[in-house]
């Protein structure tokens, strides 16, 4: 048999390691300011761009899609070409892959401080940029497949399975969740709204975890464990029923981060029964990296890349233990809305992305350049320096969960709150926020350790960006199963039937979920009180998003005892009608806010966005001080309301011709129970009269973005009549 000679493409591989080093530390050095930012508050204070709400979600961005994603890149580059015994289908999809996704990392590295999101929790890059994305989506998608179909290898390894599934359900969950009439430029709003929009959104959101963070890196668990270890697998049959269990059964899961909402108890419990059996196959996968370190375990003792991917696989082990565990609806009464959740999610993004990218990293670039790595006694100081940052990062937060928990749960003898004060709990922790931010600290350093021996270690090699290769030409053989073919190894010689098949896996799921949500409404109880936005208050929940409130605070009060005696009224589905996309929020580190609506004055309000700590001794919420400065961009309020109108919401045409007159009259009532505060008479009518004096443009408080926010938090949670509440289901 002849065997042909070609060329693996290096390049491209080297591209994304150093592109996954770049963002890595970028992404975790905003990580760790947020950290800190729990601690002193005001460290960025005035500069909008870099507050805690419009950071968050730039750091999650940039850990999960930049540090993540571009190591997810280079490690199937690299794997799929020797898998497939061929170069990549195109060198030019390669560089559209590696360029177009750079663009988008640094159009959100723009964007997201600037105060351009969606709010949708891993979804937050606005409508240009989510066409960007499924389009570079797709080219990789093309590439992968390409080079299936000319492949030199005619099974497909478990490795290449779980890639194929890993795009086809990405470019699903990204399409569906991101449906939204655009606005403007940088503006759109969510196709779905309230209950709808929660499912579909935790539908995608946590599936982007399951199919961006975990499908992509099993493959190259499979790939390069046993690389590392010079082991095979331990068990082929096992990855079979790894690899379509985990696919069928992942997708079901979404609705555990909706237990006890608004959301109905049919999607709540299915949720929870497939979270629970999600335990199986994603332990069955843990134990067959881990086997395959039979006989190699003398091996862990001294070679750092081991070490790297056996505490990886570890931290997917807890972290797929602890999942199902969350969704069990007692566990979940108690960790949800906690930091119980923050310590979770780090256990999973620190152990198994983190040092499964690192260990990768360290194996890979050695081969990429023809040298031995710089340092081993570095490698094993950054594996000691990281295992101990996560474990005073996580810990910590397990236990500040925990006490959260307790403390908003706790009752006296008489049946009041025993901490009436939400932020008695919030104090109670700083501690445990100091030492997240040592162990994160911890973390970084790690990472550093790490660039400067790749560095060096690049430094003393000599690149292969062309590395010749030979292997037999794919003879033609029958699409048919031969005699004694198991079906599944004839499967694997048919890569679009398994992709077909592994597609219809992933919709099942989906469709029994999401389809139901779309096509009846009877689930979601029409409450007759309850009424559009105002253009004003429409405003106002533009610029709650725009500065990340509903990562810090919830508006979805449970049927707790303890939630309803702190908050009011438990939230009813039917109070979110007209809410494109839902804030329903992830985490309460500060109070929910669905009922906080005329709860105190504007003037408190004005108070406590200029200075927190003024209205609320101990908060650590920063200042928002250009809230009360600048003034409000009224231009597209008329498209925001044509664009609600498209998607259902009640507005007369009339109405929204009179939007500006209508937004200057609430805004005026508003200015004038400002100032029943004798201190903002005095500065308001200072600084008025200094303008006038120096002849500068004054901006009228009616006018200003505080007087939008105010609008909408004393509107948020009052539709609700009593009389109403008799007519609405408990759902």
């Amino acid at each position: 048999m002849d065997l042909q000679q070609f060329y693996y493409d290096n390049k491209i591989v080297k591209k994304f390691i150093i592109a996954t080093m770049f963002w890595g530390i970028i992404g975790m050095s905003v990580g760790l300011l947020l950290a800190f930012m729990f601690i002193f508050p005001n460290i960025t204070e005035g500069i909008p761009w870099l507050s805690f709400g419009r950071l968050r979600p730039l750091h999650t961005n940039a850990v999960i899609f930049a540090f993540v994603g571009n190591a997810i890149f280079a490690g199937v580059y690299y794997s799929t070409q020797r898998l497939l015994k061929a170069r990549m289908w195109s060198d030019a999809l390669s560089n559209i892959n590696f360029w177009g996704w750079q663009l988008i990392i640094i159009g959100a590295a723009i964007t997201l401080p600037l105060g351009y999101t969606s709010s949708k929790e891993y979804a937050e890059l606005e409508w240009p940029f989510d066409i960007a994305i499924a389009v570079i989506w797709v080219a990789f998608g093309a590439n992968l497949i390409g080079t299936m179909i000319k492949r030199r290898q005619r099974h497909l390894y478990v490795a290449i399975w779980f890639y194929l599934a890993t795009f086809v359900t990405v470019a699903v969950l990204h399409i569906f969740n991101n449906i939204e009439i655009p606005v403007s430029a940088f503006k759109s709003y969510s196709f779905y709204s309230g209950v709808q929009d929660a499912l579909v959104q935790w539908w995608y959101g946590h599936n982007a975890v399951a199919f961006f963070l975990t499908t992509p890196f099993l493959g190259l668990m499979y790939y390069f464990v046993p690389k590392a270890a010079n082991r095979p697998v331990y068990s082929y049959r096992l990855s079979i029923i790894h690899f379509w269990s985990l696919i069928f059964i992942y997708i079901w899961a979404g609705p555990h981060h909706l237990l006890y909402t608004s959301l109905p108890d049919w999607a709540q419990n299915l949720g929870v029964a497939f979270s629970v059996m999600l335990l199986f196959p994603s332990w069955g996968g843990m134990i067959n990296g881990l086997l395959t370190l039979r006989g190699a375990w003398d091996k862990v003792r001294v070679d750092p890349v081991l070490k790297f991917m056996v505490v990886a696989i570890t931290g997917y082990g807890m972290a797929t233990f602890e999942g199902p565990m969350l969704s069990l609806k007692n566990v979940n009464a108690i960790a949800h809305f906690s930091d119980w959740i923050i310590a979770h999610v780090h256990v999973g993004a620190l152990a198994w992305n983190g040092f499964m990218t690192f260990g990768m990293i360290y194996w890979l670039v050695p081969r990429l350049f023809k040298t031995k790595l710089y340092s081993l006694k570095l490698a094993n100081t950054h594996f000691w320096i990281g295992t101990l940052g996560i474990i005073i990062y996580t810990l910590p937060m397990y236990v500040a969960g925990f006490v959260q928990a307790s403390m908003w749960k706790q009752f006296n003898p008489d049946g009041t709150l025993t901490y009436g004060n939400f932020l008695e709990t919030v104090t109670q922790i700083i501690p445990m926020y100091w030492m997240r931010a040592i162990g994160g600290s911890l973390y970084i350093v790690g990472a550093f350790v790490m660039l400067y021996n790749i560095v060096k270690t690049i430094r003393q090699g000599s690149a292969v960006e062309d590395e010749l290769a030979e292997a037999s030409a794919l003879q033609p053989v029958t699409s048919k199963r031969t005699a004694g073919e198991a079906y599944h190894s004839w499967l694997e010689r048919r890569p679009v039937k398994l992709t077909i098949f592994a597609t219809i896996a992933i919709l099942i799921g989906g469709i029994v979920q999401i389809v139901p949500s779309l096509m009846v409404d009877e689930y979601v109880p029409v409450i007759s009180s309850v009424k559009p936005y105002t253009p004003l208050e429409l405003e106002g929940r533009d610029l709650y998003i725009r500065e990340g409130c509903v990562s810090c605070h919830s508006q979805m009060v449970r049927p707790f005892r303890s939630e309803v005696e702190r908050y009011g009224e438990y939230s009813k589905a039917g109070e979110y009608r007209y809410d494109f996309p839902f804030l329903w929020g992830s985490k309460r580190t500060g109070p929910d806010l669905h009922r906080v609506g005329m709860k105190y004055s504007d003037n408190w309000h004005l108070n406590h966005m200029y200075d927190p700590q003024s209205t609320s001794s101990g908060s650590i919420m920063p200042s928002y001080t250009w809230l009360i400065q600048d003034e409000l961009d009224k231009s597209d309020t008329e498209d925001k309301m044509r664009a609600m109108q498209t998607l259902g919401v009640p507005y007369t045409d009339a109405e929204i011709e009179r939007a500006q007159q209508w937004m200057t009259e609430q805004g005026t009532q508003i200015e004038k129970n400002l100032y029943q505060d004798p201190d903002f008479v005095n500065s308001y009518e200072a600084d008025k009269k200094f303008a006038a004096e120096n002849g500068e443009e004054f901006t009228e408080m009616r006018d200003r973005e505080i007087v939008a926010l105010i609008a909408y938090l004393q509107r948020l949670g009052t539709d609700i009549k009593a009389e109403d509440l008799k007519q609405v289901s408990t759902n």
